[in-house]
C-alpha cells in the first residue's frame, strides 16, 4: 500500500514489553550479533532434514527463524538444545510463540528482497509455545483467499492478513491526519449522543427501545446533523468529530449499516470557507498518506454541468468519455427509435469509446445492451467508425437510416476517428443519464483508460433543493431539509420549487461520493418555509424538529458544514472497491455479523422488560 511513512517496520517504540525485545518487521543488518526475543504467529514451517525454518509473523512483518540442532558450536551462548529443537519440530501454522536467538546475516545469494527483514535471519536458542492453534479453516498468509463469507465468519483470522493489517494502519493514519489538521485550524472535537430522537428523513432509523419509558424508543444517529447545528447555536464555532452513524438501508459494496464519518461544522462562514477547509484536508490525505502533492483548489462543477458532461452527479474524472447530445440530428434521421424518442420529449445522447471498435464483438455489444437495460434503457445503439474510399463514416446495421451528412454531424459532434466505437441511448433524460453514466464507468475500467492509483477529486455544487416524488405527488429534499436556498433562487421557492438550487455541495473522488454538505438554514422562518414545501406543516415540524426550531430562535449564527465518509476514503486511498475490506468487523450485504451471529434472538424476559412483543414471520 502506498504511503511515505508506513509503520510496518517500526519498533514497539519506547513502551517496554516484557515478552519481546523487537518486532518481526524490525531487525536489520545493524542488529547482527545481537541476542533478541520475538513473539508472533507461525506463518510458514519448513523442515529441511532436521533444520527447521519458520517464518514468524506479527503486524509489523516477517522474520525467518532457524532452528539448527548443530548450531551450538557456531553460536555464542548455549545454542539450541535437543528439547527446544524437538519442540520447534512440533510447531504448525498460527501457533503463537516466543523465540530467543541471535541475529545473523543471510549467506550470499540467500537475501530475500521482498522482505524488509530479508537480509537477516534469527538463529534460535530458546522457544516458548504461548498458545497452540487448531488447524485453521484458511491460512491468513495464503496467496488465494477463500470466499468472503468464510473470512467474515473467522474475521479474527482474516485480520492477521498483512494486507488487511496495512489497511487498518492506513485507517488509523487517516484518522490521525484528520485530527491533527483540524486541531491546527482551531476546531474542537465534540462527541454527540448515540441515543437520540427518531427524526426519519431519508433512510430508516435503527430504533432502541427504552426500558424506563415504556413504548418509547431512541434512534441511533444517521448523522450528527441536528446536534452539530445546535453546537453552532451554542457558540462552539468550529466543530469536528469522527462520528459513528447508523442507517437501516439496503446495502451495496460501498455502504454499511454502521459507518464512520468525519463530521464538520463552522459558524460565520459561507460555502467557500468550507470548500477551502476540505481542500486542505484532502491535500493532507494525499501528501501524508500517498506521498503525492495535489493542486488546489480542487476542480468544481455545478450539478447541471456534471449531468450534462458525465450523466452523473458523482463523475469519475480520471478519464474522458464525456457524453454528447445528438437529439437534433436524431430528430431528423429516419431511425424510428431516435426520431420517436425526440418527438416525445426524450433525449438521444452518446459517448465515443476510443479505439474500441475492434475490441467489442457483436456478442460483447449485446452484453452492453443488457447492461444499460439494468438502468431502464430500452436499447443501445452502436456504430463503428470506419474509413472507406477516403471518407469517414458509420458502420452498423442501423447506419442506413442516416444520411452521409448526418453521419458526419454525429462523428464531428463526438470528435470520433476511425477505429472508435460510438454508443447511444434514446430515452427520457433521467434514464439516458443513468444508463450512459454507468456504461461510461464500465468502459473506463474495461478499456483501462485511467491509472487506478490516481486521485481525482472535484466539487459538485448547486444541487436542486427539492426533487419531485411522482408516486406520492410531493416534493422531497434532495439532500436534507436543512440546506440553505441559493440566494439567486429565493423568489422561486413558491412559484417554481423544481428550479430552486440549494447552497449544497458534494465532494466526489474517483466516481464515489466522498463527502456531502451545505450551508444551513439559520432563520427559523425560512426553515419552516422549506418544511412547508416538502409537506411538513408547522405542527408536524414542531413535533419532529421543535428543539432545532427553538434553538434557531435564540440567535443562530450563519453556519455551514460537511461530512466525509471515513470508510469510503480509506477504500479509495487503498484502491479497493468493497467497503467491507476497510472495516475491522463489517456486516454482510444483509446487515449480518457472521462472526458473532448478530442480529440474534433475545429471551422473553428481556423483551418483557422492554415492553416489546415481536411479530416476526415464521422462519
Amino acid at each position: 500500500m502506498p504511503g511515505p511513512s508506513s509503520t510496518s517496520s517500526r519498533s514497539t517504540s519506547t513502551l517496554s514489553t516484557s515478552l519481546r525485545t523487537h518486532t518481526c518487521g524490525e531487525l536489520r543488518e545493524e542488529h547482527v550479533g545481537q541476542t533478541v526475543t520475538l513473539c508472533g504467529w507461525v506463518a510458514k514451517y519448513r523442515d529441511h532434514g532436521g533444520v527447521v525454518f519458520i517464518d514468524l509473523r506479527d503486524r509489523y512483518g516477517l522474520t525467518q527463524l532457524v532452528f539448527d540442532p548443530d548450531a551450538g558450536e557456531k553460536l555464542s551462548g548455549d545454542g539450541l538444545n535437543a528439547a527446544t529443537h524437538e519442540l520447534a519440530r512440533g510447531l504448525r501454522g498460527e501457533d503463537v510463540v516466543k523465540v530467543t536467538g541471535t541475529v545473523h546475516a543471510r549467506g550470499e545469494g540467500l537475501v530475500n528482497p521482498k522482505l524488509s527483514t530479508g537480509a537477516i535471519e534469527m538463529r534460535a536458542s530458546g522457544l516458548t509455545v504461548l498458545n497452540k492453534a487448531v488447524t485453521p479453516p484458511f491460512e491468513p498468509g495464503a496467496d488465494q483467499l477463500p470466499g468472503e463469507e468464510l473470512r467474515l465468519k473467522y474475521r479474527y483470522l482474516d485480520l492477521r492478513r498483512p494486507a488487511l493489517q496495512k489497511i487498518m494502519e492506513l485507517r488509523h493514519r487517516l484518522s490521525k491526519v484528520t485530527r491533527d489538521y483540524f486541531d491546527e485550524h482551531g476546531f474542537l472535537e465534540v462527541e454527540t449522543p448515540i441515543l437520540g430522537r427518531s427524526t426519519p428523513e431519508g433512510a430508516r432509523d435503527y430504533l432502541v427501545p427504552s426500558r424506563v419509558h415504556p413504548g418509547e424508543f431512541y434512534a441511533l444517529p444517521q448523522s450528527p446533523q441536528l446536534y452539530k447545528q445546535i453546537l453552532m447555536v451554542g457558540g462552539t464555532d468550529r466543530y469536528f468529530q469522527i462520528a459513528r452513524c447508523f442507517r437501516d438501508e439496503d446495502l451495496r459494496s460501498d455502504r454499511q449499516p454502521e459507518f464512520s464519518q468525519i463530521d464538520i461544522e463552522m459558524s460565520f462562514v459561507g460555502r467557500e470557507d468550507v470548500l477551502n477547509a476540505i481542500d486542505g484536508l484532502i491535500a493532507a490525505f494525499s501528501t501524508e498518506l500517498l506521498g503525492k502533492e495535489i493542486s488546489l483548489p480542487l476542480p468544481r462543477l455545478t450539478h447541471a454541468e456534471a449531468l450534462d458532461r458525465f450523466g452523473s452527479d458523482k463523475p469519475d474524472t480520471r478519464f474522458g468519455l464525456e457524453l454528447k447530445d445528438i437529439s437534433d440530428v436524431a430528430a431528423a434521421c429516419e431511425f424510428g427509435v431516435f426520431n420517436k424518442t425526440t418527438a416525445s420529449g426524450g433525449k438521444v445522447r452518446g459517448l465515443c469509446a476510443p479505439d474500441a471498435a475492434a475490441k467489442y464483438s457483436r456478442k460483447d455489444l449485446d452484453g452492453l445492451t443488457a447492461f444499460v437495460g439494468e438502468w431502464g434503457a430500452r436499447g443501445l445503439a452502436w456504430f463503428r467508425v470506419i474509413e472507406e474510399d477516403g471518407a469517414v463514416k458509420l458502420q452498423a446495421p442501423t447506419a442506413k437510416f442516416f444520411t452521409a451528412e448526418q453521419q458526419t454531424q454525429i462523428i464531428e459532434r463526438l470528435s470520433a476517428k476511425p477505429g472508435d466505437l460510438l454508443l447511444f441511448v434514446a430515452d427520457k433524460p433521467s434514464v439516458v443519464n443513468a444508463a450512459l453514466a454507468n456504461l461510461r464507468n464500465r468502459l473506463g475500467k474495461e478499456l483501462e483508460l485511467y491509472d487506478p492509483a490516481e486521485l481525482a477529486a472535484l466539487w459538485v455544487l448547486e444541487f436542486p433543493l427539492v426533487t419531485r416524488n411522482e408516486e406520492e405527488n410531493r416534493w422531497e429534499a434532495e439532500h436534507h431539509p436543512f440546506c440553505a436556498v441559493h440566494p439567486d433562487d429565493e423568489e422561486k421557492l413558491k412559484s417554481d420549487p423544481g428550479a430552486v438550487r440549494a447552497e449544497s455541495y458534494d465532494l466526489v473522488c474517483n466516481g464515489y461520493e466522498a463527502a456531502s454538505g451545505s450551508v444551513r438554514i439559520h432563520d427559523p422562518g425560512v426553515q419552516q418555509a422549506v418544511f412547508d414545501l416538502i409537506g411538513m406543516d408547522a405542527e408536524e415540524a414542531e413535533r419532529r424538529f421543535g428543539f432545532l426550531l427553538d434553538a434557531l430562535k435564540y440567535g443562530a449564527p450563519p453556519h455551514a458544514g460537511i461530512a466525509l465518509g471515513l470508510d469510503r476514503w480509506v477504500m479509495i486511498l487503498a484502491q479497493l472497491d468493497n467497503i467491507r475490506d476497510v472495516i475491522a468487523f463489517p456486516k454482510t450485504q444483509k446487515a449480518a455479523d457472521l462472526m458473532t451471529g448478530a442480529p440474534g434472538e433475545v429471551d422473553g424476559k428481556q423483551l418483557e422488560e422492554l415492553h416489546i412483543r415481536t411479530v416476526a414471520p415464521p422462519k
